[in-house]
């Protein structure tokens, strides 16, 4: 049953990596739509991927959570979130991480009502959600199930123009964003595709095609390996780019192709075509948001090993091959199925 009182202030708590945050986004309208647009909504997240929001409006205050585990007493940044809550109460405090290293805080910040991760009934583990759509799960009690039936995640990225004038973005550019979180491990990257692979479809594509590479900064011994790069067609903007900028990018783009990473959920979050790698991952929990006004393709070869990520037989596997196996032919063929070529 949803709350009777009014609610007024709401704060989030979801400290994942930056296409957690993206999915977190999901019921942001969802909310103010519930409690009304000028109801105010706080996050606590990681410092870094909190540049999500710099330029969205409907988010009024970011607590930056760097250490998570250290005790309330050694945080000024949890002391300072308790502090503030303390101060100016929370109607609605909405946690969407089960980590335990959180209850502490859960328990000191004051707010009238708590729900969420850890805090209500957990999802049966035998409903394959996509994550966005579990996500949403635990907001079933706070908003209606009319209003949360459309909630999907949303991005407000930087101006469009002054990144185009900068950097000479052409139209219709397909964007390529081959690294994934996972990239600077030690061992074998399982979400990995092949450097040949990538080398291959950049080289092809930018024959009658416009096409962006884009990274993290830090990045850059990691696309080394792709290189060399196309001459004619190609612009290389690794390590250029903050988080509201590669939102502007790839909005303005025809397409994206990336394996399982933050770029691929932003990419579905502004209603970009996205073209997402899959191997060990779940094409049906793990891909990007889908919903009724964006294009996501996975493309995975669906073996029978897989999917395994995390698992035993992820962990004896030697030659990646679900990985590796995916031809450049085939993203090829899913971009001219798609209509993007």
């Amino acid at each position: 049953m949803l709350a009777t009182n009014p609610i007024k202030r709401i704060l989030i708590l979801r400290c994942g990596a930056l296409g957690d945050l993206v999915y977190a986004t999901s019921v942001i309208d969802a909310l103010r739509e519930e409690y009304g647009q000028s109801c105010v909504i706080d996050f606590i997240t990681t410092p870094g991927v909190a540049k999500l929001f710099e330029h969205d409006t409907r988010v009024n205050r970011i607590f930056p959570l760097k250490h998570k585990k250290i005790p309330i007493w050694l945080s000024p940044q949890k002391r300072d979130i308790i502090r503030h809550s303390r101060t100016e109460p929370y109607d609605l405090l909405i946690s969407l991480e089960f980590g335990k290293q959180f209850k502490s805080l859960i328990r000191h910040i004051h707010a009238t009502r708590k729900t969420g991760m850890g805090i209500v009934d957990t999802l049966q583990e035998n409903i394959p959600l996509n994550r966005g759509e579990s996500t949403k799960y635990y907001y079933r009690e706070v908003v209606s199930p009319e209003i949360l039936a459309s909630a999907k995640p949303s991005l407000r990225g930087a101006a469009y123009q002054p990144l185009k004038e900068k950097f000479s973005l052409p139209e219709n550019a397909i964007i390529i964003a081959p690294s994934n979180s996972h990239n600077q491990k030690k061992g074998l990257n399982y979400r990995a595709w092949p450097f040949e692979h990538w080398r291959k479809l950049i080289h092809e594509l930018s024959q009658e095609h416009s096409v962006i590479i884009v990274g993290a900064r830090g990045e850059e011994p990691f696309f080394n390996q792709i290189k060399p790069y196309p001459e004619q067609n190609f612009i290389d903007l690794v390590g250029q780019l903050s988080i509201p900028e590669l939102i502007s990018v790839v909005e303005h783009a025809s397409g994206v192709i990336c394996t399982d990473s933050a770029t691929g959920h932003i990419g579905a979050a502004v209603d970009t075509p996205t073209f997402i790698l899959m191997g060990p991952n779940n094409p049906i929990t793990d891909s990007p948001y889908q919903s009724d006004t964006n294009a996501v393709y996975p493309i995975s070869l669906g073996l029978s090993c897989s999917p395994c990520y995390k698992s035993e037989t992820m962990k004896r596997c030697t030659d990646n091959i679900c990985m590796s196996q995916i031809t450049p032919e085939r993203v090829m063929q899913s971009l001219k199925s798609a209509n993007i070529l």
